[in-house]
């Protein structure tokens, strides 16, 4: 099994911790990983250091702080993933209260997809960093599709060597740094029903994706080892949510299209 996750784009950058080590990141026995790391990393400093970097990231002048940090990532505190991205998705997986098995699960079994690392885990050690997807730096092409050659050999093969369902719990651009196998994967798409009728939204799809992958690490591969047991265990997460449960269906694969899960929240 493997579990797809966007990033948070808001960050609690570490206080004190050892400097980021490129080497050291999941993928990193891929030399083209490693160096594409390094330089966007290069890249995003210079940029971040233009008066008008805020505008380059597609970031609001209030982020200047956060902007003129990414200058210093290379001497900067990391701390692993799982700690350093708080957005909502992550708040509602909260890895610290899994259990034991389900927290060395996540160490092999999730992917967490970045514009600027372009895929790590949860245990990799990563600063805090302003970068989001849609960004364009200069000289550049958009950054998806300056992941997707580099990332799309070195995740197949990731992908081949788990085994299973590739459960997708990514959005927007960071779907399109790699194309998971479709005859495989179950994309998370999330409705929740207003007046009768679905309604795709977005605070409350975060959050559900995030129930979603604890569902999945809590189960493990054997329970979910299948697109059927899998939609079966968020089904189950589901049903067991309290007075409102969500009711899921799985849409399968078709050629090149991957399946869905398609998670409906009742109204609210």
């Amino acid at each position: 099994m493997l579990i797809l996750l966007p990033p948070s784009e808001g960050k609690t950058a570490p206080r004190s911790g050892a400097l980021l080590d490129l080497d050291a990141l999941s993928l990193g026995g891929a030399e083209a990983v490693t160096a594409a790391r390094r330089e966007l990393l290069a890249r995003l400093a210079e940029v971040s250091a233009r008066v008008d970097a805020p505008a380059l990231l597609g970031v609001g002048a209030s982020l200047a702080d956060e902007v003129a940090a990414n200058t210093r990532l290379d001497s900067a505190p990391a701390a692993p993933g799982r700690r350093v991205y708080t957005g909502v998705l992550f708040e509602a997986l909260d890895f610290t209260s899994l259990s034991p098995a389900a927290r060395r699960r996540a160490g092999t079994d999730v992917l967490i997809s970045s514009a600027l690392f372009g895929a790590t885990t949860p245990a990799d050690r990563i600063p805090a960093y302003r970068l989001p997807i849609g960004a364009r730096l200069p000289g550049m092409p958009g950054l998806a599709a300056w992941w997707r050659p580099v990332l799309t050999p070195v995740l197949d093969a990731y992908a081949e060597s788990r085994g299973g369902p590739v459960v997708d719990c990514r959005s927007g651009g960071y779907a399109a740094q790699w194309r998971a196998p479709a005859e495989r994967t179950l994309t998370v798409d999330v409705f929740q029903l207003r007046g009768g009728e679905p309604t795709v939204v977005s605070h409350h799809a975060k959050h559900t994706r995030g129930l979603v992958a604890r569902a999945l690490l809590d189960a493990g591969p054997r329970a979910a080892g299948t697109l059927e047991r899998a939609a079966d265990v968020v089904a189950r997460a589901g049903a067991a949510d309290g007075p409102h449960p969500w009711e899921v269906e799985l849409v399968p694969p078709t050629g090149r299209r991957p399946g869905s899960l398609r998670v409906m929240l009742p109204e609210s």
